[in-house]
This record gives structure tokens, C-alpha cells and sequence, in this order.
């Protein structure tokens, strides 16, 4: 039996920070984005760094990359759910 106290990590340290990193520069570029008037272009942009950010915290944080296949699935199809809802949603709120 081996002592979990010794395992390695899977992820080292530093690309944590580096992920830190990435996630606080796009908060500040998600915030910057508000300062310009980008009409319906704005949410988008807003949408675009949440889902990266997402991304990241999913994959390292949540460590999807270094788990089993069928975990991402499930992850994936959720996801999809909520996506397909937002989509409608926007398209019921631009027929009205």
C-alpha cells in the first residue's frame, strides 16, 4: 500500500498560477469590454471570455483533463443543455 501523502501531482504548481493568471486577465479584458459601446457585440464578447474561462477552471481546476472520458462527457452534455437554452432563450428574447 503506498502512502497518498507521497504521490506526486498530477498538475505542478506553476501551471496553476499560470491558469490563475489567465483567469484574472480575462476577468480584467471582460471588464474592459464594458468601457466601449459594442451595441449586441458586447454580450458576445462577455459570453466568449466566460466560456473560456469556464474551460479552464473545468479542465485543471476540476482536473477533466486527467480524469476518466466519460466525466468530460457528461460535462459536455450538460453543457450543451445549458447552451441550447441560452440560444433560445436569446432567440425568444429577439422575436419579441
Amino acid at each position: 500500500m503506498s502512502n497518498p501523502e507521497n504521490q506526486p501531482h498530477i498538475v505542478p504548481y506553476r501551471t496553476y498560477v499560470v491558469i490563475l493568471l489567465a483567469l484574472v486577465s480575462f476577468t480584467f479584458l471582460s471588464i474592459l469590454v464594458t468601457r466601449y459601446e459594442l451595441g449586441p457585440l458586447a454580450v458576445t464578447a462577455a459570453l466568449m471570455f466566460a466560456t473560456f474561462k469556464c474551460t479552464l477552471v473545468f479542465l485543471y481546476f476540476m482536473h477533466l483533463k486527467f480524469d476518466e472520458r466519460i466525466y468530460g462527457i457528461m460535462v459536455s452534455v450538460v453543457l450543451s443543455i445549458l447552451l441550447i437554452l441560452i440560444v433560445g432563450t436569446f432567440v425568444d428574447y429577439s422575436f419579441r
